[in-house]
């Protein structure tokens, strides 16, 4: 396995800090925009890690069991007619179900086989085959492998069983039909109605940096703001990359006022508008600036990896931690202490 499989198996790291821990967490997910559309709109995407909340089924939550690793909720444009879906942490980052199963490096076509194979086992019902029998076309390809096409960062905070509890009980009961909406119902709106389950008020939409819209990286920015008032909250920030290969890296990820800025769209604005487009310099500089690299950890920790590919999940008993986990732990501490000291 080696020094190949550092960047693929990175995301694992987060999901064992994660699930090791005795409260529960909830990690915000900030994803990078990529491909044709990204490079548009540059605002990427949002999602929500429970590390102690599993899927039944893409559309039913339920408590985990010993040696599960959680769910990722998010909202999609236009799959099976729902507002949100559930898929597991594993196949969320790589399209398979085991650990064992990830691939060192990832290409196009290795990418669509693993995602078309796990829709067929999995999804199937809400995702059927196309006329000829292939994969469909669709935003569904978002439900699975993530991170073949872009970089993740995670803003993880401690939660706890009850609020947990509350949130399968709502989310269960309440209907989930699809409302999509680019600008005002979006999966960065969804996040946050999410996140303010949990922590009410503390993440919001921008009327000036994003101009009314939500975007992920506001929300980031507002949680990293409201767990530095409540550290009890134990705020980790964690970064994913990319699994190494030949597919194009992602882009950088922007609010509004930023993407009108790097993209040049404000030279069209400046010549028709000019205090305009002064005004989205301004706005920018005033509130829109965020840095979602700063204090974040970067998980390359391959030796780690190795071990929990040859040991399996962890199951912990109350009180007790394996020695993967100490191991863990303690390269988590230099990895942090590595980032401090820069």
């Amino acid at each position: 396995m080696g020094k190949r499989l550092r960047s693929s198996w990175l995301g694992l790291m987060l999901l064992l800090f994660l699930t090791a821990q005795a409260p529960a967490k909830l990690a915000l997910l900030l994803e990078e925009p990529y491909g044709t559309f990204g490079y548009v709109n540059p605002t990427g995407h949002a999602a929500i890690y429970l590390s102690d909340v599993c899927a039944a089924s893409p559309t039913e939550l339920r408590p985990c069991k010993p040696g599960e690793y959680g769910v990722v909720l998010s909202r999609y444009y236009h799959v099976a007619g729902y507002d949100w879906l559930a898929i597991p942490l594993i196949p969320y980052l790589y399209a398979v179900d085991r650990v064992s199963e990830v691939p060192a490096t990832a290409d196009r076509a290795g990418e669509l086989t693993l995602r078309d194979a796990w829709r067929r086992e999995h999804l199937r019902d809400l995702v059927p085959d196309a006329r000829d029998g292939g994969p469909p076309q669709g935003d569904w390809i978002q439900l699975v492998g993530g991170l073949y096409d872009r970089k993740i960062y995670a803003f993880e905070v401690e939660t706890t069983a009850q609020q947990d509890e509350s949130l399968i009980e709502t989310f269960n009961d309440k209907s989930n039909r699809s409302h999509f909406n680019l600008l005002f119902h979006n999966c960065a709106d969804f996040s946050r109605g999410l996140v303010d389950l949990y922590y009410p008020g503390s993440v919001r939409r921008s009327f000036t940096a994003d101009l009314g819209m939500t975007t992920p990286k506001q929300l980031a920015k507002d949680l990293v703001h409201y767990a530095g008032r409540h550290e009890e909250l134990d705020l980790e920030i964690f970064v994913l990359p990319q699994v190494e290969g030949s597919i194009r890296r992602s882009d950088h990820i922007d609010g509004v006022a930023e993407a009108i800025l790097r993209k040049k769209y404000v030279i069209p604005i400046a010549f028709l508008q000019p205090y305009c487009a002064a005004g989205f310099a301004v706005t920018y500089l005033a509130t829109g600036r965020f840095n979602p690299n700063k204090n974040a950890v970067p998980l390359d920790r391959a030796d780690v990896v190795k071990s929990l590919v040859d040991q399996g999940p962890p199951v912990q008993q109350e009180g007790v931690r394996s020695p993967l986990i100490v191991q863990l732990r303690s390269h988590m501490t230099m990895a942090k202490q590595t980032v401090e000291g820069k």
